[in-house]
């Protein structure tokens, strides 16, 4: 099958794992557990969080916009991928290609954006105790949540236009698991430096400016930090930042080592095991890193167990 022109490309085929047959069973039960823990984890917050009236605040409601983006991550790449795994004709339509490459750049911008919108909260919330709950009003928080998805949604709209216009040649062959731009730009049969630079402009300004963001905002918690006198003091606040400060690691430390680095000989693995980790793995971290980490979404599990027996 030969790429033409947009109007008669009726799919591509992913090549995802299949140079490695012997790994993709394997990679199928991991990422199938994977994909179950992600929506049980990220559920199970995002429901504890709206019944529990205890945890009706900026930085619940934040991070269930998190746990709701997480789900909509990995399920807009693990159905397809799973299927793949288990089939010899391993394809996806130009269509659903079209809305997975849309997707997966408008939530990991969304990302980017919600995240540093967290510090932010966390910064009010050590640095301002006093004011924070006049500074972090409803309408604020609405306004955030709302501008980090738009954001990310309207950068999506702007790039995948620019590649989905690209006339394509050769074989419509991904060497990925998943569409994404880089991939989609090498089947392009004109130059496309423009629309690369335009790509790295854009991770520059959805990875390192929400980043400096967030380490400025941790800069003055952890100068706020040093300044209380209590262990007990200290730890509460470090127990806040800790969970938030595993994440944004985890997500950025991995996405700008795919997105900013010059290309190599090992770019096509190494971006497969990136996507990977930010994309699939991240997700299902990121609900036990905050379960695990917060005494307060313990204790809510706890209070609606008990809700649930004494119901019984």
């Amino acid at each position: 099958m030969n790429c033409v022109n947009e109007s008669i490309i009726e799919e591509f085929v992913l090549l995802g794992f299949s140079d490695r047959p012997q790994l993709e069973f394997p990679l199928f039960v991991v990422f199938l557990v994977s994909y179950l823990m992600t929506i049980f984890g990220n559920l199970s917050i995002i429901l504890v969080s709206r019944l529990d009236s205890k945890l009706h605040t900026p930085m619940y409601f934040f991070l269930t916009n998190l746990s709701f983006l997480d789900l909509c991550y990995t399920t807009c790449t693990v159905p397809q991928l799973l299927v793949n795994l288990r089939s010899l004709k391993k394809v996806i339509s130009y269509s659903g290609c079209a809305v997975q490459m849309f997707m997966f750049l408008a939530l990991g911008a969304t990302e980017c954006v919600l995240l540093a919108v967290m510090s932010f909260d966390r910064f009010v919330a050590i640095c301002r105790p006093l004011r924070y709950s006049v500074i972090m009003h409803q309408r604020l928080c609405l306004q955030l949540a709302a501008a980090s998805w738009l954001t990310g949604f309207g950068n999506s709209v702007w790039l995948s236009t620019l590649t989905l216009q690209l006339p394509l040649c050769g074989r419509c062959v991904i060497h990925h698991f998943l569409c994404e731009v880089p991939a989609l730009l090498k089947l392009s049969c004109v130059d496309t430096t423009t629309n690369e630079a335009e790509l790295f402009l854009v991770s520059v300004l959805f990875h390192l400016i929400p980043l400096t963001l967030i380490l400025v905002s941790y800069a003055f918690i952890a100068r706020e930090i040093l300044k209380i006198t209590s262990t007990e003091g200290r730890q509460k606040a470090f127990g806040t930042c800790g969970s938030h400060l595993i994440v944004v690691t985890l997500f950025y430390g991995t996405a700008i080592s795919m997105y900013l680095q010059p290309p190599s000989s090992s770019s096509k693995d190494r971006g497969k095991m990136v996507s990977l980790f930010y994309g699939i793995i991240a997700p299902v971290l990121n609900p036990l890193i905050y379960t695990l980490r917060n005494k307060e979404i313990k204790e809510a599990f706890k209070r609606l167990i008990a809700r649930y027996e004494k119901k019984k």
